[in-house]
């Protein structure tokens, strides 16, 4: 049992703790002539996630700032067992990292209010400095990764856990040992035949842990 390698979970925030896309809601709202075409093209591959979302921000002025911020916060819905999935992670010493190609002015508010650590969340930054929104990125890609992520989702020697739903999580997906997925990414997982489990709430999550728990014969 002590030779079983440790699991650190690594979870997506948009469209995974929350029901929907941030970043999509935001251009739906504010609705910048060009963004859909530019959602396309990164949903393709055409252009990276990284040259996309830099792209569609730099549509926004910043002068919208506030009310930016404030809708993306307002219209977070987090998915249900979020926070009994946190408290399982704790009970089960499992390293729970948060792993967003989202931006810190959402990310951060919206998950103050669980006992995450800031130092396991993961995102890019918003620069409200100029006329025009400009992303930063903390976290480029690596030797190991030329996707041009731009919050590439780091990785260590636990065995590895991944859940998540769209593109931004397709590179790490291709590298754990189990990825619980929906939506865009269950596609990808199926397509090229990723080690894969479906998840619609979180309380699936739990479940299908459970059951990797009962497998391996240990505790997590």
């Amino acid at each position: 049992m002590g030779t079983l390698k440790k699991i650190a979970i690594f979870c997506d925030f948009d469209g995974t703790i929350t029901k929907s896309d941030t970043i999509i809601n935001i251009m739906k709202y504010f609705n910048p002539p060009g963004w859909e075409t530019i959602k396309n093209d990164i949903m393709t591959s055409r252009i990276s996630v990284r040259e996309g979302v830099g792209r569609m921000f730099y549509l926004l002025p910043t002068s919208y700032q506030e009310e930016l911020t404030n809708y993306a916060i307002k219209q977070a819905e987090i998915r249900p067992g979020f926070n009994r999935f946190i408290q399982y992670c704790q009970d089960n010493n499992i390293r729970l990292f948060i792993t967003s190609g989202g931006i810190d002015f959402f990310v951060f508010p919206i998950l103050s209010h669980y006992p995450i650590s800031k130092q396991d969340i993961y995102c890019n930054s918003c620069d409200f400095r100029s006329k025009q929104i400009r992303i930063l990125w903390p976290f480029p890609c690596d030797a190991q990764c030329s996707n041009d992520c731009g919050m590439c989702k780091p990785s260590n020697g636990y065995m590895k856990i991944v859940i998540g739903d769209s593109i931004t999580d397709l590179a790490v997906a291709k590298l754990a040992e189990l990825v619980i997925a929906r939506d865009f990414l269950l596609q990808k997982c199926k397509e090229q035949s990723l080690p894969h489990k479906e998840f619609d709430s979180f309380f699936d999550v739990i479940k299908i842990l459970n059951e990797m728990t009962n497998k391996r014969g240990d505790n997590l």
